[in-house]
């Protein structure tokens, strides 16, 4: 004799059990934020980050930049063509930054 299905009000109950393993007091993720380097630009050139969040920087230019915060608050040393380097944004305040190699090169990084 073939197995029955097992009720509908069952099945409910077990789904939400098992959504509430999940828990809403579990932490999110942390967000990760990308600026892209290329034609000799910081893109985008200011972003607004939560403390904890990771930034990352993809060098698409044929040749190496820093990303490199005034007072040091964050160095990335070169970063080769075709290359990242992450960060993650421990520190609240406003951080801008330039590539050594290129000083027209600025950015701005606010930390909440």
């Amino acid at each position: 004799m073939p197995r029955s299905a097992a009720p509908l009000p069952l099945l409910a109950a077990l789904s939400l059990a098992g959504a509430a393993a999940a828990g809403p007091d579990e932490p999110a993720a942390a967000a990760v934020h990308t600026v892209v380097i290329e034609n000799l630009q910081f893109n985008p050139a200011q972003l607004a980050v939560h403390r904890g969040e990771r930034i990352v920087w993809v060098n698409k230019d044929l040749f190496p930049h820093t990303v490199t915060a005034d007072g040091r608050a964050f160095d990335s040393g070169s970063i080769a063509a075709n290359a990242s380097w992450r960060y993650v944004a421990g520190k609240s305040g406003s951080f801008t930054y330039t590539c050594t190699f290129h000083p027209t090169m600025k950015g701005r990084i606010t930390v909440q």
